[in-house]
């Protein structure tokens, strides 16, 4: 029996107009200028809406050579449901506007029958904007090719559930058929999302904000989940995807072949100047074969 997710926020998010959407992500891939390769094996893209997040999230998905890749596992945190787990969906078909993204079930009941995730009900599902917001790009770069999606929301884990899940999935990455998006926003700044954190050494607010995102990117590049938890208990910042990225810094410690994240593109929703304004930091990175850690793994 085949249960759609429907694209739900299309048509607010993004246009749920075909036409007008291929032309989007065309343009802002066009313009990210990027050269595909089939090194890079992930992303870190966001998943605002389009006109906020959409350039940047082209220089994460201008990355992907399509050609070997048959199945794309989608991690994005949880925004509405809470669950101290990781969930699978309960969908067959995950729909967009320019196409529909079959779900790989074998792999779903291979992850389900490790007794460690829940299933989502598909309200649940549908609500969650932080994997819809990959799929149209995923459809856009995939055109013409066969894949499937392992949709995996990923809950308010505890440090020691993000290592076993890391460790869980970290099989999946030495198969170079599989691909991840991983799905997170950075800062999020003002008094909306009750975060202000200012140092004033780096001058205007956006340019703290900029130095704190930065740090944690290149925490994130170093590919330490220990170092990475640190410096969240530390600053705080208000990072929505930390559990996925933490659970993906986990599955590249973990399995055989040597994967290097780099970050590509840095963006800010508007430029906060003073206490009043408020922010959301964007960026996008591609994870790549390292060759020189090839020769590392063959002893």
């Amino acid at each position: 029996m085949e249960r759609v997710r429907r694209a739900v926020h299309a048509g607010s998010w993004y246009t749920n107009n075909a036409r007008k959407l291929e032309e989007e992500l065309d343009g802002w891939l066009g313009a990210a200028g990027l050269t595909k390769s089939p090194d890079v094996r992930a992303v870190i893209a966001p998943h605002a809406g389009y006109s906020y997040s959409g350039r940047c999230a082209a220089y994460a998905f201008g990355n992907i050579d399509p050609t070997n890749i048959s199945r794309v596992f989608l991690l994005g945190p949880s925004h509405h449901y809470y669950t101290p787990k990781c969930a699978l969906t309960r969908a067959t078909v995950y729909s967009t506007p320019i196409g529909d993204l079959p779900v790989d079930q074998e792999v779903i009941e291979e992850l389900s029958a490790t007794g460690k995730f829940e299933f989502m009900d598909l309200s649940v599902d549908e609500a969650e904007h932080s994997m819809e917001m990959h799929l149209p790009y995923l459809s856009k770069v995939f055109q013409g090719h066969t894949v499937k999606v392992v949709p995996i929301l990923v809950g308010a884990l505890s440090s020691q559930s993000e290592a076993m899940f890391g460790q869980l999935l970290s099989k999946y990455v030495d198969d170079p058929n599989n691909f991840f998006s991983v799905s997170s926003d950075f800062c999020h700044w003002g008094s909306r999302f009750n975060y202000t954190y200012y140092e004033k050494k780096h001058g205007a607010i956006h340019k703290s904000i900029e130095a704190l995102d930065r740090m944690g990117m290149e925490i994130i590049e170093t590919g330490d989940p220990v170092a990475f938890k640190q410096y969240l208990q530390e600053y705080e910042n208000t990072i929505c995807g930390r559990h996925p990225i933490s659970v993906f810094l986990h599955m590249l410690k973990h399995c055989s072949t040597k994967i290097k994240i780099g970050f590509v593109r840095y963006e800010q929703s508007s430029q906060c100047k003073n206490m009043r304004d408020s922010s959301v930091s964007y960026a996008s990175a591609a994870a790549k074969v390292d060759p020189s850690g090839e020769e590392e793994n063959k002893d």
